[in-house]
């Protein structure tokens, strides 16, 4: 399907949120084959693609129409980093639902000895990356990532708007997955 070539601006923005059928019809056509291609490369389950897919488009609309976007130009960039916002919670959310392996019995306490190796191996790995960023983006991911803290509380730790945060965190997500696209494939953990 070949789609109307249409420049993001703030006209395009503006009609997205006002909800003008033909535009928004053009944003999930443009976007829709985009995200799924990148969220195939990083969710394995059909569902879990099109779900996320589905998040991505719903937080993008709200956004626009709660309090619009500054740089309409950017709104590939905005839809990007969206989606890796929701690929980050569906992984968080996947890794504490995920359910008992089918060999573990409590009352044997058998457990898969190869995949606690393995799960063992990537969180001595992850720690090790962590230890090697600076200071100041290693406590950033712990407090992001792992504790989840508020936000809010980070920026006033950290003295930054909301904004910045995201510079903060963007420069630092990269420069832990620049290290573990480096050394993770050596531990069976893909980058």
């Amino acid at each position: 399907m070949q789609l109307e070539q249409q420049s993001f601006d703030s006209d395009y923005v503006l009609r997205l949120k006002q909800g003008d059928p033909d535009t928004q019809r053009h944003f999930v056509n443009y976007f829709g084959d985009l995200l799924r291609v990148k969220l195939r490369g990083k969710l394995r389950a059909p569902q879990l693609v099109e779900e996320a897919k589905q998040e991505t488009f719903l937080r993008v609309l709200l956004t626009l129409r709660e309090r619009g976007i500054d740089h309409p130009e950017r709104l590939g960039a905005f839809v990007n980093s969206v989606c890796n916002n929701v690929v980050m919670e569906v992984y968080r959310a996947e890794s504490r639902t995920a359910p008992m392996p089918e060999n573990f019995h409590p009352a044997d306490g058998q457990i898969d000895a190869e995949s606690e190796m393995v799960n063992e191996q990537r969180r001595n790995l992850v720690r090790q990356l962590l230890d090697e960023l600076p200071a100041k983006e290693c406590e950033l991911l712990r407090q992001v990532f792992l504790e989840e803290k508020n936000k809010d509380e980070i920026c006033q730790q950290f003295g930054v708007d909301r904004n910045y945060l995201r510079v903060l965190l963007h420069r630092a997500r990269n420069r832990f997955s620049a290290l573990l696209g480096e050394r993770g494939k050596a531990h069976g953990v893909g980058g």
